[in-house]
Order: C-alpha cells, then sequence, then structure tokens
C-alpha cells in the first residue's frame, strides 16, 4: 500500500483496516477500525486533515481532499461509492455516498442519509438525516430513506476487506 508522512503529517490507520496496494494514503488522515480503502482511492491530507470512521468503505476511485480551514470528516457505517469526491465537508454516521458524487465544502451531510450517484452536494447544503440528495445541484427528498438501509452493504464491505487482506496475491 502506498502510505506516506509529509513533514509531520503521519497517517494513523487502524491495524484492523483494509487499505489496498494500489490507494494512495498522505499525512494527516485517520482512518479507523475495520474500514477499507479500495484501488484508485486517493485520501491526500496534505493541507487540512481527513479522517473516516470505523466500518467505512473508501471505493475505487475516491478522492478525499481537505483544505487547510476545512477537514474532511466521513463518520462511521458510511459507504462512499466509487469515484466519488469529497473536499472540506461532513459526512455522519451510516451514510451512502453515490458513485460519481460530489460532495464540497462547508456540506454536512447528517446521519443515515443518501447522496445520489452522480449529484454535486454544493457548498454549504446540508443534507437532513434520511434524506436524499439527488441532482446537480442537489434537492433534497426528506425522510426518504428508511433506518439502517446501508447496513448490508456495511457489513459487506468488512466482510470484503477481511477476505482481501487473507487472499489478495499479485501474480506478475
Amino acid at each position: 500500500m502506498a502510505v506516506y508522512a509529509l513533514g509531520d503529517r503521519v497517517p494513523r490507520i487502524h491495524p484492523s483496516a483494509y487499505i489496498h496496494p494500489d490507494a494512495v494514503v498522505i499525512g494527516a488522515v485517520e482512518i479507523g477500525a475495520e474500514s477499507t480503502v479500495w484501488p484508485g482511492a486517493v485520501l491526500r491530507g496534505d493541507y487540512g486533515e481527513i479522517s473516516v470512521g470505523e466500518r467505512t468503505s473508501i471505493q475505487d476511485g475516491c478522492v478525499i481532499h481537505a483544505t487547510e480551514e476545512l477537514p474532511t470528516r466521513i463518520g462511521s457505517d458510511c459507504v462512499v461509492g466509487h469515484i466519488a469526491h469529497l473536499e472540506g465537508c461532513t459526512v455522519e454516521d451510516g451514510c451512502l455516498i453515490g458513485s460519481g458524487s460530489v460532495v464540497l465544502h462547508r456540506a454536512l451531510v447528517r446521519s443515515g442519509a443518501l447522496v445520489g450517484a452522480g449529484a454535486v452536494v454544493p457548498n454549504g447544503m446540508e443534507v437532513p438525516a434520511r434524506a436524499m440528495a439527488l441532482g446537480v445541484p442537489a434537492k433534497i427528498r426528506e425522510d426518504a430513506v428508511p433506518p439502517g438501509s446501508f447496513a448490508d452493504a456495511v457489513d459487506r464491505y468488512v466482510t470484503n476487506g477481511k477476505r482481501y487482506r487473507e487472499q489478495l496475491r499479485r501474480l506478475d
């Protein structure tokens, strides 16, 4: 895996987290227990801090960044879909951030919410708990996500991280 310190900014990765060898983690990045970071994902804490809670999956091709003033915080039990971009935002526990979506500065995605595939959550927008944010720019559908909707996906990625840790082998 490509994990880099940048000056005094050193990643802190829980021993039970799985970081794929083709993912990149740089600088002030904290990754919690049983979380997974998949191929091509980049978590770059060069200017600001990034934190990922427990049992959260950062999918293939994601770009997670922060600014000096705006950390990026992703809670526990979240799934961040393929090719999503998060910067200077907060995603609370139990959320699903859809593939190809963008969540920008000072945006707040509350617990249990869903950001739809391809959606753009603009600067400063708040997505209420259990709401859906859909479209470009995102529009909110309140109380649209039943509690615990993403638990199976979270469990699947925790299990898959363990499988990869034990079984992945390079053949070239």
